[in-house]
């Protein structure tokens, strides 16, 4: 997994709080953190779409489904039809919690972690070999691609409002987001706090 940035609105805090008083005759007014607080805390929102943020994330098939779902966002994704892949991720065994099916524990021995870590190696090995060899037989890149697993690496970037952002590192730093995917929001959360941090600091 891996996260940067690639490129966010330049003074963001700033223009967000230009155009919120927008109806004020005090609009060149330099302060703005009190204003920020104040629109995050009444849900006052769209003033949070006048800046936005992109970043690149590395992970896998499985977990960039999960980040797609973000449907206030736009995508730009590694295409499988064009390049050929090179990496699959590996992943921890977790257990199955009891009482939420969307989570996991992570309380299971060494030999059964130790066996899903053989298990990814053969699947994956197995998947590499094949895909590569039915890229060699001329099949194309669009149909060899079914022979890869979810953990396959992907690329992509998410481009998104401010708005966008604060909803999605809300909800995607709680603890009951896979933890794959928690590893993401709370790198982008760095990232955001670095480059917004008044509205960083309200999350």
């Amino acid at each position: 997994m891996n996260v940067k940035l690639i490129w966010v609105t330049p003074d963001a805090e700033n223009i967000m709080a230009y155009c919120a008083r927008v109806s004020s005759p005090h609009q060149d007014n330099p302060e703005y953190s009190g204003l920020l607080r104040y629109c995050v805390e009444n849900e006052h929102w769209s003033v949070f779409e006048m800046a936005s943020l992109c970043v690149e994330i590395t992970t896998s098939r499985a977990i960039s489904a999960q980040i797609l779902r973000h449907r206030s966002f736009s995508f730009q994704e590694f295409s499988q039809r064009y390049a050929e892949v090179t990496d699959i991720e590996k992943y921890q065994a977790r257990r199955q919690a009891a009482k939420n099916r969307q989570s996991s524990v992570d309380d299971m021995s060494d030999d059964e972690k130790q066996w899903f870590d053989e298990a990814q190696h053969t699947v994956q090995s197995c998947s590499l070999r094949l895909y590569y060899k039915a890229i060699e037989k001329g099949i194309a890149k669009e149909q060899a691609r079914f022979l890869l697993p979810m953990a396959t690496s992907t690329r992509l970037y998410m481009t998104g409002s401010v708005r966008s952002w604060i909803h999605y590192l809300r909800l995607r730093t709680k603890p009951n987001a896979q933890l794959e995917h928690r590893d993401i929001a709370r790198a982008i959360k760095v990232i955001f706090c670095e480059q917004l941090p008044t509205v960083g600091g309200l999350l």
